[in-house]
């Protein structure tokens, strides 16, 4: 094979490798965003939205999206265990960009802020910490408490 030829076929390996790549990583995104029903002021998610279906093994997934056409904002749900969650408000506090997940992290595509999962500021340009959202876990449900969303 001659240099050139090998030079176009690495390239075309590696574009194919990015397409693929970006192309997983964004149908993963869109299967973890789910839209959720607002009863009075409380979002209702049901804990099973949680659970990856395997054969004979229980998997959860590290987060969730919540989306409902009221809510300017989508809301981000993390689970640590089967009683602690944190809900986070999906606003960067800097410029009121929308965050986005990054496997334990939200991080702003403006300008870069980075938060915890459970909403704390790790890097600037913001300020202040992520708005969350009381939880109240029953049986099968969480509860996320939207008083002066």
């Amino acid at each position: 094979m001659e240099r050139k030829d090998f030079i176009k076929t690495c390239g075309y390996a590696c574009l194919v490798g990015i397409g693929i790549s970006t192309l997983l990583e964004s149908c993963t995104t869109m299967q973890q965003t789910l839209t959720c029903e607002i009863a009075e002021s409380d979002l209702l998610v049901a804990l099973s939205d949680f659970r990856i279906k395997t054969s004979g093994k229980n998997q959860f997934k590290k987060y969730i999206i919540l989306d409902n056409e009221r809510l300017r904002f989508p809301i981000c749900v993390f689970r640590f265990d089967e009683q602690n969650y944190s809900a986070l408000w999906m606003e960067c506090t800097h410029m009121g960009n929308e965050v986005q997940v990054f496997g334990d992290k939200l991080q702003c595509p403006a300008h870069g802020s980075e938060f915890s999962s459970k909403g704390v500021l790790q890097h600037g340009p913001a300020e202040t910490n992520l708005r969350s959202f009381p939880i109240t876990v029953t049986k099968d449900h969480l509860k996320i408490s939207l008083k002066a969303v």
